[in-house]
């Protein structure tokens, strides 16, 4: 890289305006430049009436201060005595490149919420000086952009980010203690960062909260089993297929366009069935009675819980999907019913109950998928049984053999009848063509319940198929956000890090939202990688008389990352203001932002 100036001629005087580029080789042997910084400015003639001033902050002094910068190869003319500067170009050196891009749109998205506002008034600055507030927003930016541990943020991540900078902190801010004790102060605030939460939902993006999606999951550890006995980490079914591990099970509650609401840790062996109660009177608590459709999954809801909701003041309407075992008692009913059709694609059956409305719905697309996912498994085990009976093997490796099989293809095994020889290696298999034909009657459709009569077909279907909006939420805690394994060994730092998490799910949907009405592709994981890649150095320009010019400045956006910016109606902010070291003091590698 080196430093290059464009000439320019204007009411007859000769202007100089200097950039830093570099020099890419193109195809063919041609040469380019590369703009990586634009400096402006630099006058080199004492005819010329003043040149470029810049505001800079003297070291020395703890000031700002106006300078006029001349080369360091001329002198300084007598009208710019006292405040001009003479700096050696050919000295300059381009140091500390670090991240900036998505730390400052992750921040930008912080305060979007207000959350910088809600934690200023509740995590007050230590009397030591500790920021905890900054803290916390650099742990959930982290969360957001780089997941990784406590230490390897202390270790390495700040560093080679530019949260100082747009915080105006020095690496002080995450010594590896404050990051944990910051850990301890926040889950008193959980329940008013709900209310928060809900207010910004509702004047960001006019949500709605007359329908609530409710599910669970789980998150395992990487640790021993605790032996507390009131420990939250427990064995229990693993949705992660860690069931060696010891977890907590997350319940969320979203809105249909994925904005979560509250969310609650677990004991590792709870019960899906055990939990909704307890969140029906938590809601209630929080925001009051109000008319809410709780849409959920089969296994959550018990027919007592069900019947509470039925019998409430005001009643608590409910659309759940049912065990398969039910469809079975109610298949002959269902048989004399017309199908009706409800959108492209999906027909539904409707049977009144005493109580309830039972609702069949048959999707082809869903179909299809289950249907040639059941083909792909089963052509697989079948392929498999005919090896293993041509195979010379003792009994137990056999068995062995076969056990495996199972596991890897257990729906389709379930259509396939095996008798194995008692005595010796051997054993026969066919297919069962009775449960096969009831598999194939059954793929593709759902049986759910409700209480909400006057709705309207299409209206059910469309609240059910919303709960892939909850599933999308869980996907996310786990894959970008990576809020698993759990390292931490105290129950109360577990239900920390979930929470800052949690926080970080946040910002991701306010992003998501923001790029939802741009078009349905954009994912927020790719608009963070773009931005990922705005990059902030440090100019150092040595003076003549021993000091050093530290310009501060975040490179050029690509031409996509200028779309992205223009199309989030995003206004980037200034450059930072230059600063200038105190004499016989080498330039530090990172000072505050002013």
């Amino acid at each position: 890289m080196y430093l290059r100036f464009a000439r320019r001629r204007k009411d007859g005087k000769e202007h100089r305006y200097w950039s830093i580029v570099e020099s890419k080789r193109c195809g063919g042997g041609r040469v380019v430049q590369r703009p990586v910084l634009y400096l402006g400015e630099i006058n080199d003639s004492q005819r010329e009436a003043w040149c470029r001033v810049v505001d800079a902050f003297d070291e020395g002094s703890q000031q700002h201060r106006q300078l006029a910068l001349f080369p360091a190869g001329q002198g300084v003319p007598e009208h710019a005595r006292g405040y001009g500067l003479q700096v050696r170009l050919d000295a300059m050196e381009l140091r500390r490149p670090r991240q900036w891009g998505a730390c400052w749109l992750s921040c930008h998205l912080y305060e979007q919420l207000e959350l910088d506002r809600f934690w200023t008034e509740r995590l007050p600055d230590s009397r030591q000086g500790t920021s905890w507030r900054h803290i916390l927003q650099t742990l959930v930016c982290y969360r957001l952009i780089d997941p990784g541990s406590e230490w390897r943020l202390h270790r390495q991540w700040f560093e080679q980010s530019a949260m100082g900078d747009l915080l105006g902190e020095d690496y002080s801010l995450v010594s590896k203690n404050a990051l944990y004790r910051c850990l301890d102060k926040v889950l008193p605030h959980k329940t008013a960062l709900f209310s928060h939460l809900r207010q910004r939902w509702q004047d960001l993006f006019g949500a709605s909260f007359e329908v609530l999606l409710y599910d669970l999951t789980s998150t395992y550890f990487e640790s021993a089993p605790p032996d507390d006995e009131n420990d939250k980490r427990r064995y229990g079914y693993s949705r992660d297929k860690r069931s060696d591990c010891v977890q907590v099970v997350i319940a969320l509650i979203v809105t249909p366009e994925g904005f979560p609401l509250a969310y609650e840790v677990l004991p590792g062996n709870t019960a899906d069935n055990t939990t909704l109660r307890g969140f029906l009177q938590k809601i209630e608590t929080q925001y009051g009675k109000a008319q809410r459709i709780w849409v959920m999954d089969r296994g959550i809801p018990t027919d007592e819980v069900l019947a509470e909701m039925r019998q409430s003041d005001p009643p608590v309407s409910y659309l759940v999907g049912t065990p398969k075992g039910r469809l079975t008692k109610l298949e002959k009913a269902l048989l004399e019913r017309p199908w009706q059709a409800v959108r492209d694609g999906v027909d539904v059956k409707l049977l009144p109950d005493e109580q309830e409305l039972y609702v069949l719905a048959r999707s082809r697309a869903r179909i299809d998928k289950e249907r040639a996912m059941r083909r792909r498994k089963l052509k697989w085990l079948w392929g498999r049984l005919k090896d293993l009976s041509a195979m010379r093997l003792k009994r137990e490796e056999l068995l062995m053999k076969l056990g495996a099989a199972r596991d890897k293809a257990r729906a389709a095994w379930r259509l396939v009848d095996i008798e194995v020889d008692p005595q010796i290696a051997s054993f026969s298999y066919a297919l069962n063509r009775d449960k096969l034909r009831k598999v194939r009657r059954r793929e593709g459709r759902y049986l759910l319940r409700t209480n909400l009569y006057e709705h309207q077909p299409e209206k059910l279907w469309k609240f059910y198929i919303q709960l892939t909006e909850i599933e999308a939420a869980f996907k996310n805690l786990k894959g970008d956000l990576e809020v698993r394994p759990i390292y931490h060994q105290t129950i109360e730092r577990v239900e920390a890090h979930i929470f800052v998490a949690f926080l970080a799910y946040c910002l991701h949907v306010t992003l998501r939202a923001r790029l939802r009405p741009l078009a349905g592709g954009i994912m927020p994981r790719s608009v963070l990688d773009k931005f990922a890649a705005i990059q902030m150095l440090d100019v150092h320009f040595p003076t003549s008389e021993g000091r050093t010019l530290i310009l501060s400045r975040y490179t050029e956006l690509t031409a996509d990352q200028k779309l992205l910016a223009s199309q989030l109606n995003l206004d980037l902010p200034p450059q930072p203001p230059p600063r200038i070291t105190a004499a016989g003091q080498i330039a530090r590698a990172s000072v505050p932002a002013l």
